[in-house]
């Protein structure tokens, strides 16, 4: 099992962007998923998370700015930022806990994508 995340790149303070993380591999089937972010000199935070059934959670910092949402059919996470900030500014990784076999599950992490936001 992958995730490739893609999506990420240099963008104005204000602007949007849409990231993708795609799954791949002998995929059962996906439960919840997420993304987490990585600044410089920071650890890793949680950004959005949403489940197998669609409930979304959003970091305070990117609540009304951000929106997660997945295509089960596609096998697909994405991250909608909108309004992005100076702050937004990191390395973006998606997550999520696969089952690869009906009897195995595991924790897996995309490769991350560099979102830098700057005028």
């Amino acid at each position: 099992v992958q995730l490739q995340a893609s999506g990420g790149g240099l963008m104005q303070p204000g602007g949007s962007l849409r990231l993708s993380c795609a799954a791949s591999g002998s995929i059962f089937s996906i439960g919840a998923m997420g993304w987490y972010r990585q600044a410089p000199g920071k650890q890793r935070e949680s950004v959005a998370r949403i489940t197998a059934a669609g409930s979304a959670y959003y970091a305070d910092s990117v609540q009304g700015r951000f929106a997660i949402s997945r295509d089960s059919a596609k096998n697909t996470l994405y991250l909608e930022m909108n309004d992005l900030k100076p702050e937004d500014t990191a390395v973006y990784y998606c997550n999520g806990y696969i089952k690869p076999t009906s009897r195995t599950i595991g924790d897996y992490w995309g490769q991350g994508t560099q979102v830098t936001v700057s005028s």
